[in-house]
């Protein structure tokens, strides 16, 4: 059976969108997923199920995230391989770059953008700010603190659709323990 991580967007950022990490674990496993595991309460969650479809494991868990928590949790699936591919594109950045990069961060996407759009988000660059699209994934490279930057997941999500950004210390995390 296949294995994902999902990536819930938008939760625990305030006193309205609760979710803990055991709730998660529990609402996933009501789903009849197994193998559920959790990593830090940002909504990064392991599992494995029948479904063999990405978008059918994303509307799933939306689906039943609504019903536990009352709110719409946008969710974002990526099979153990692509996950793993997101990682070595981080360490290819890194090395294209010629040095590790501090204040790296990966937006991950629902949908695949088009070339063309793809090609104007890689064309995107503001002082101290690039970003690079790979597949489903948009490596942003920021030289300020990531609440000050104008690449941020808001504007990406405007061009690529539903969006959420973890730090790239957070993706290679996940990438060890889980891949």
């Amino acid at each position: 059976m296949p294995s994902y991580v999902a990536f819930l967007r938008a939760i625990n950022l305030g006193a309205t969108r609760k979710f803990p990490k055991d709730d998660i674990r529990g609402c996933v496993e009501s789903t009849g997923c197994t193998s559920v595991a959790t990593h830090i309460n940002t909504g990064n969650v392991l599992l494995t199920t029948t479904l063999r479809s990405r978008a059918k494991v994303e509307a799933l868990l939306e689906e039943a995230f609504l019903a536990d928590r009352g709110f719409a949790v946008p969710t974002i699936a990526y099979s153990t391989t692509e996950l793993r591919a997101v990682g070595a594109d981080a360490d290819e950045l890194d090395a294209e770059l010629g040095r590790p990069v501090s204040g790296h961060y990966v937006t991950l996407l629902k949908e695949a953008p088009s070339a063309d759009v793809a090609a104007s988000v890689d064309a995107m660059a503001y002082d101290g700010e690039l970003a690079r699209v790979r597949g489903r994934a948009v490596h942003l490279v920021l030289a300020k603190p990531y609440n000050e930057a104008v690449l941020s997941n808001a504007r990406l999500e405007k061009r690529l659709g539903v969006a959420t950004t973890r730090n790239v210390t957070v993706v290679r995390a996940l990438v060890e323990k889980w891949c």
